[in-house]
């Protein structure tokens, strides 16, 4: 519920506000630069305002930017507010107004916060804030005071220069401003995992590098495509990053591998992934490699099978949902906005054997295999570098 007369939007953020002062004010910095170029992304007119420990963006679309800045990494929660002089009339003239327009019946309370210097204090905004509601809505029913749990609940934070009215507070993906932390490749095949674990990874201020596998005859109709829209989707969540997928071609390699390997052929399949993986992160400068697997949730995702397919690569598998269920994971992703488009075959499942291992010595796999890195080579000199555009509003798309 907007409060009338919104000006701004009240922006905060968690995490970053325990870093020490110089990491906090470089991350507020790379915050505002994000949410900017979320607004832009959207065609929301607004300016972005960082003040230690808080940020706001001052527009005539206070609802509209508020939808924008909740999707942005880093942000815990945002609220449309009204700005007025940070004295006790002033605030109480702004609830009473408010109180007319957008409370009219149930209980109420009055929540305030304050920063610097003031000849009030909290509880006296709380108290005079209240009379002043109650005065105004006495006359058309009768209020109640619940400062537990209250059906309307009226805020105010105050600081040195100005005070804020406002009635909500719209939930954003906490985390870490995306940028904040260093580039990760990421292994997206268009399921449903992949995406939530690049999402994950995003959260905590990695930009990803998205990598998807055409897996020739063995990939389902429409994989390609659909794999490209969640990316799409997740990208929404950082338009300021440049977005291409690396399209690696190992239809071929799956080809020699299904001719070659019996029960071991998915950990083989997962090792020459993760062989491609490590040899983007090396052409691109990313640190690491995320993957969308979970403790039990497939044969080749057990702990010894992980263990196995982790040998290929001297570089960190980074998994965000390893110990996740997976109806928490198919929740994520509805709340992200990539369930719908993920709901496909991957391919996979033509190429697993009738009973796939679930704990080969590393041994017995090498054994079977054709040469990987021969493999790895040649999908990766095949790629193709596709340029894409990220969804404008990507929970609403």
């Amino acid at each position: 519920m907007k409060v009338p007369g919104a000006d701004v939007v009240i922006v905060r953020h968690g995490d970053i506000g325990v870093k020490s002062t110089h990491v906090q004010s470089w991350m507020e910095e790379t915050l505002a630069s994000n949410l900017g170029a979320t607004l832009s992304a959207r065609s929301v007119e607004g300016h972005v305002e960082q003040h230690w420990g808080r940020l706001f963006i001052r527009t005539d679309s206070p609802q509209a930017a508020a939808d924008a800045a909740s999707t942005v990494f880093g942000v815990v929660s945002v609220s449309p507010a009204r700005s007025v002089e940070p004295t006790l009339d002033s605030i109480t003239t702004a609830l009473a107004e408010t109180a007319r327009e957008r409370y009219h019946d149930g209980s109420f309370a009055v929540q305030a916060s304050r920063a610097g210097e003031h000849e009030f204090t909290s509880q006296d905004v709380g108290r005079v804030g209240g009379e002043a509601i109650w005065e105004t809505v006495e006359d058309r029913f009768e209020p109640e005071v619940d400062l537990e749990n209250p059906d309307v609940l009226f805020e105010v934070e105050v600081r040195d220069e100005e005070a804020f009215v406002f009635l909500d507070r719209i939930d954003g993906p906490g985390g870490l401003p995306i940028g904040t932390q260093e580039p990760l490749v990421a292994l997206i095949s268009g399921g449903i995992d992949s995406p939530v674990a690049a999402w994950q990874a995003m959260k905590r201020g990695s930009p990803i590098i998205p990598v998807y596998f055409d897996l020739g005859i063995f990939g389902g109709a429409d994989h390609r495509a659909r794999a490209i829209e969640t990316i799409r989707t997740i990208a929404g969540y950082a338009p300021e990053e440049d977005w291409a997928v690396h399209v690696v071609p190992i239809g071929d390699a799956l080809e020699e591998i299904a001719g070659a390997v019996g029960d071991t052929r998915m950990l083989t399949i997962r090792r020459l992934m993760l062989r491609i993986g490590g040899e983007i992160a090396e052409k691109t400068g990313a640190k690491g490699i995320v993957t969308g697997e979970a403790i039990g949730q497939k044969s080749s995702q057990t702990v010894t099978n992980l263990n196995v397919t982790d040998k290929i690569t001297d570089w960190p598998v980074h998994r965000p949902l390893l110990t996740m269920d997976k109806q928490e994971i198919i929740a994520e992703a509805r709340a992200i906005g990539t369930y719908e488009t993920a709901t496909i075959d991957t391919g996979c499942d033509m190429l697993s054997p009738d009973q796939p291992e679930t704990g080969a010595p590393i041994e017995r796999v090498e054994a079977k295999e054709p040469d990987l890195a021969e493999l790895a080579a040649a999908a990766v000199d095949d790629e193709e570098l596709l340029p894409i555009e990220p969804m404008t509003d990507p929970k609403a798309e």
